[in-house]
């Protein structure tokens, strides 16, 4: 589901949103291109370190979108830059194999958000 391109857009740094909401509004928290780490069956794991309105929303409604890009990737028809919208059910590991791979790669995160993906779509 993931594509090259996709990991082409990881390889370069870019901002990336996730976008999360509960019973409210939408809620949408930023982190880097270079924090996603992609496991071997393509669930994406991302470092957090507040994120907690996220995880609250996580709780209440699983469902999460994020778009990330760049501009120093080609996108369609050869043009300067492209982006992706993935969406994807997600939830927090505080513990285990995963966490601790993770939390020696980033040495500041108190947990670390699971997304796995539904949908990968590439928009420009």
């Amino acid at each position: 589901m993931l594509t090259e391109k996709f990991f082409d857009v990881l390889k370069k740094e870019g901002v990336v949103s996730i976008v999360s909401w509960g019973i409210d509004e939408p809620h949408v928290v930023n982190t880097w291109n270079s924090y996603l780490v992609v496991t071997s069956d393509e669930r994406i794991l991302i470092p957090a370190y507040a994120m907690r309105r996220t995880e609250k929303n996580v709780n209440q409604n699983n469902k999460v979108k994020i778009a990330l890009g760049s501009k120093e990737v080609l996108g369609y028809k050869d043009y300067p830059g492209t982006g992706f919208v993935i969406e994807g059910t997600a939830k927090y590991l505080e513990l285990g194999s995963e966490f601790d791979m993770m939390k020696e790669k980033f040495s500041f995160l108190t947990r670390v958000l699971e997304v796995t993906v539904t949908s990968a779509k590439q928009m420009i």
